[in-house]
């Protein structure tokens, strides 16, 4: 199974637009979105697929997110969430509590987990978990999003 992984939209629609047709074309099956969404209209471009979302430091009208994810039939799980996809455990947030980040990385809990916030793509291993960072769509040079294939935990930074 091929997950994708976003961040960092800040309701820009267009750079968003582009990372919707990116994940079309490596045929994602899954979307995790770690914050700093600012839009309905950038969640409604994510609608192709079952999308979890969380919200970011920048997200001030969280309410109004929660509601539209909740009205598109996708899945708000506030500051963090877990999900388990393809039996793989996954925790995701925004990234800005590093304590909370840590934690989660820390706690063996988690085959994956995905962060955003600084705005730099990076992936690494901590012990039996997969840290990855997917990057930003706007604010960012380049921006980029991450797909994760999930049978092998093979992550891979995708540059656009």
């Amino acid at each position: 199974m091929l997950l994708g992984v976003v961040s960092d939209t800040h309701g820009h629609t267009a750079p968003a637009r582009e990372a919707a047709r990116m994940f079309a074309s490596l045929e994602i099956e899954a979307v995790l979105h770690c914050g700093d969404i600012g839009t309905a209209e950038v969640m409604a471009l994510f609608l192709a697929w079952p999308c979890h979302f969380v919200y970011g430091n920048c997200d001030e009208r969280r309410t109004a997110l929660a509601a539209a994810a909740s009205a598109a039939g996708q899945t708000w799980h506030g500051a963090a969430g877990q999900v388990e996809l393809a039996g793989r455990r996954i925790g995701f947030l925004h990234g800005d509590d590093a304590p909370r980040l840590q934690q989660m990385i820390d706690s063996g809990d988690f085959d994956l987990v995905c962060y955003g916030h600084t705005h730099k793509a990076e992936t690494h291993q901590a012990g039996s978990t997969c840290v990855l960072n997917p990057g930003a769509v706007y604010r960012a040079n380049p921006r980029s999003v991450a797909i994760v294939e999930l049978e092998t935990m093979t992550p891979t930074i995708v540059p656009f």
